[in-house]
């Protein structure tokens, strides 16, 4: 069966699908939009990406939860207390072909929340780059999902987002007219006592948009 992903991913996958398919995951780690389509067109069985009612639609797509991260901010200086969303600042890049997932969220999140949002053409929404942009800022910036896990540099800090607190979904998709019972069976396998990882707590934010909102 073969799955392909964005960035996260479970670390036991494998072991969860080993008693009913053998899991081929693939080399190619593509943006989230990429994935889906490659699900759609045959190309993969699976994969974990972030996901719209939208997409799903249009591509014929189920989706089920499987992980979430919380996003932060990122600021110069010593000050790592809570942020108010409405007072951060959330990245778009010109890059559609990479950035396109991204883009939408962050959109939608500013729109929602009365966040700014800095569009860029440097591909500077996450890595080194996104380290200049908040330096240069001097406000906390909006990370993005890619960066989940990154070491900051010492002279920035991560600060939790507060009302509301976003979260970035990730689904595990396949093609609605799946049929196939390993690929079927691997996919109760991944999502078997996953629960709702907190989405429904309050205070915290999702896209209109989102199948878990």
């Amino acid at each position: 069966v073969r799955i392909g992903g964005v960035n996260w991913c479970p670390v036991d996958w494998s072991e969860r699908a080993a008693g009913v398919a053998t899991l081929r995951v693939d080399a190619w780690v593509m943006p989230s939009h990429a994935q889906a389509a490659r699900v759609a067109d045959g190309s993969l069985d699976l994969a974990i990406c972030w996901v719209q009612q939208d997409d799903l639609q249009a591509l014929s797509l189920h989706s089920r939860l499987v992980g979430v991260d919380r996003l932060y901010a990122l600021s110069p200086g010593g000050d790592d207390s809570p942020v108010d969303a409405k007072d951060t600042v959330a990245l778009v890049d010109t890059d559609t072909a990479s950035w396109s997932s991204w883009n939408r969220y962050a959109e939608r999140f500013a729109a929602a929340t009365g966040a700014r949002v800095m569009r860029t053409d440097d591909g500077g929404v996450t890595g080194p780059t996104f380290f200049e942009h908040a330096r240069r800022l001097g406000r906390p910036v909006l990370n993005n999902p890619k960066g989940q896990n990154d070491t900051e540099p010492r002279d920035l800090v991560r600060r939790p987002v507060v009302r509301p607190t976003p979260l970035w979904t990730w689904s595990l998709v396949w093609r609605r007219d799946e049929d196939r019972a390993n690929v079927l069976a691997v996919v109760d396998a991944l999502v078997r006592d996953v629960g709702d990882l907190g989405i429904g707590a309050p205070g915290s934010w999702l896209p209109d948009r989102d199948p878990y909102r």
